[in-house]
């Protein structure tokens, strides 16, 4: 069990991955892809923000709170760079089976943002993820989450070490309590989440909350020097949730805080070759009455997003970690456990 929560946390929020993955797996050859669906409850807000330089991404213009489409049915983090984008297609048609998206004259048309990881050269570069993936993932959601080596990370690196799928949430207090933040991340970094010179994370309190220890000088020199042969072209796309009712705009600023949590755990992040994108969703299960104080300069959502973006940030920032720990081998690209096995107590 994940012991830092989940995004499923956030009541009505489910997750269905698929993916597949040979068991000799090489760099080049085989198949390394897959594809994590978010799926959520009826009348659901959305936002994004994407900063990275080379987003592959669909339907993220609907998300902008001055067009029209008010309500999310999924979101698609998929591998396979921009042909993985197909996989969306598949969620759509499941949807549509479930009496899911905006009504027309003739039927359904199911909405599902989507973004991808650049994963191809991990697996075969013809062996991507489609619309039987998405199909199969969606009918698959469920609260449980597996983390690691799954869904769209099962090709996944960040920076020399794998990378993966990983969730953790947050509980607010306070004024705010009843609130519920989780975010689930896509870890596909170009950046590293290890400091080199010490063999654990950039974030301070990781080592507490990880239960790590300073691993031994021959494994951390080891590990600094493959770190200079990391890839680039790499990208890690996030979602963040909340219960708390927001507008569109407020899920946008949410998600714009939520990337403060990357550029914690992750460095560099937001490059001009990543496409690092974060999406946000906000459920309106439970309404927090506005706080009086607040000047009528300002939206009444103002002390609301300081509290639910700052937790999306650290969310965020710890989900990133739980994917790379959690992640098992592929494709002979190491684990931080095989590079740095004395940061584990």
């Amino acid at each position: 069990m994940n012991r830092h929560g989940s995004i499923t946390d956030v009541a009505g929020i489910l997750v269905g991955q698929h993916h597949w993955l040979d068991d000799d797996a090489t760099l080049g050859t085989g198949w390394a892809s897959g594809t994590t669906v978010l799926l959520t409850p009826p009348n659901t807000v959305g936002g994004v923000d994407c900063r990275g330089g080379a987003p592959g991404t669909r339907e993220t213009e609907l998300l902008d709170p001055a067009n029209s489409v008010q309500y999310v049915d999924a979101i698609a983090l998929c591998g396979g760079s921009a042909y993985g984008l197909a996989a969306a297609d598949g969620i759509m048609n499941w949807l549509e089976s479930q009496g899911r998206g905006v009504a027309m004259s003739g039927g359904l048309v199911p909405i599902v943002p989507a973004a991808v990881i650049f994963d191809l050269p991990v697996g075969a570069w013809s062996s991507r993820p489609t619309a039987d993936f998405g199909y199969a993932a969606a009918r698959s959601a469920g609260t449980e989450v597996a983390v690691g080596t799954a869904g769209a990370g099962t090709g996944a690196r960040s920076g020399v070490l794998k990378g993966g799928v990983g969730t953790a949430s947050v509980r607010l207090g306070g004024r705010y309590d009843g609130v519920t933040v989780g975010a689930l991340a896509i870890v596909n970094s170009a950046g590293s989440v290890i400091d080199p010179d010490t063999g654990l994370p950039w974030m301070a309190d990781a080592v507490r909350r990880f239960g790590l220890r300073t691993p031994p000088p021959d494994q951390v020199a080891a590990f600094a020097a493959r770190d200079a042969e990391h890839n680039p072209l790499n990208t890690t796309i996030a979602v963040v949730a909340t219960d708390a009712a927001l507008s569109p705009a407020g899920c946008r600023r949410m998600a714009i805080a939520a990337h403060d949590g990357l550029a914690h755990a992750i460095r560099p992040a937001h490059t001009p070759v990543d496409g690092d994108t974060v999406f946000a969703l906000s459920t309106g299960a439970v309404r927090v009455p506005p706080d009086p104080q607040t000047p009528p300069q300002m939206s009444a959502e103002t002390p609301l997003l300081a509290a639910v973006g700052a937790a999306a940030a650290e969310a965020l920032a710890t989900a990133v970690l739980v994917g790379v720990f959690a992640a098992s081998t592929v494709a002979d690209i190491p684990t931080y456990r095989d590079l740095l096995p004395g940061a584990f107590a």
